[in-house]
């Protein structure tokens, strides 16, 4: 015999949130924006201020706003700094971080290979946008990266703009109305190859820390495609939890 349905319980807070999620997404609301006030939100939404408020601190937690205290609520938008700190997690062994500088070295359309395809949710003979570049930490090189993403998402991406910025999580959002709002980091232990020992300097079979990330927008689907080959003599991978 069938067990009966059990009905989903949601608690008001997590309804209010997905409500104020949607309008985030859908750009009633474009980052770097001010939402109305908690009292004006709780009013439309028919709910407490504290309900409203919880609501806004989950959001803040997901860093998708950012709660200026007297100031009001800001839709969360991707800057250096924040970038720095959120998803680069590369830093000296001491513990300094800096923020890296980029040089592509190729940039291109092409067909995505079986694993960019499934990481990215793409049925096969899909064609994305391939960014490889170095990252340099105090002038020196530090990661080697593979960037891959959507060419329908991010269309021209290969060659507009001509020049493209150290942070392109911020160019996401800004000309494509992409935003990252969380990542998923996989870390294996690598050898050095041929093309690692002339970008990286490094010695052929080195060991070298490889990072396997997929970035997600504000609904849970892959943006990006990134696979990043990291030195580990001056470097190590921080996470702080």
């Amino acid at each position: 015999m069938d067990q009966p349905l059990t009905p989903s319980y949601r608690p008001l807070y997590q309804q209010i949130k997905e409500a104020l999620m949607s309008r985030i997404v859908s750009g009633d609301w474009p980052p770097g924006t001010f939402i109305p006030s908690e009292s004006t939100l709780a009013r439309e939404y028919g709910v407490s201020v504290g309900t409203l408020r919880k609501a806004l601190d989950t959001l803040a937690s997901e860093h998708v706003v950012i709660r200026h205290q007297g100031k009001g609520t800001v839709v969360a938008t991707h800057d250096s700094d924040r970038s720095l700190f959120q998803f680069f997690h590369l830093v000296r062994l001491d513990g300094t971080r800096s923020l890296p500088i980029s040089r592509v070295l190729i940039r291109e359309r092409r067909v995505a290979t079986a694993d960019e395809a499934e990481a990215l949710g793409l049925t096969a003979g899909s064609e994305v946008v391939h960014i490889r570049r170095i990252r340099e930490l105090e002038e020196a090189p530090a990661l080697l990266e593979d960037v891959v993403v959507s060419s329908d998402r991010f269309r021209d991406l290969e060659r507009e703009p001509q020049t493209l910025p150290n942070t392109l999580y911020q160019l996401y959002q800004q000309r494509y109305g992409q935003s990252v709002a969380h990542a998923e980091e996989r870390l294996f232990a690598v050898a050095a190859g041929a093309i690692e020992q002339q970008y990286l300097g490094v010695e052929l079979g080195s060991p070298l820390l490889e990072i396997r990330r997929i970035a997600k927008d504000l609904q849970g689907h892959a943006l990006e495609y990134r696979v990043s080959r990291c030195e580990t003599q001056n470097h190590c991978y921080l996470n702080e939890l």
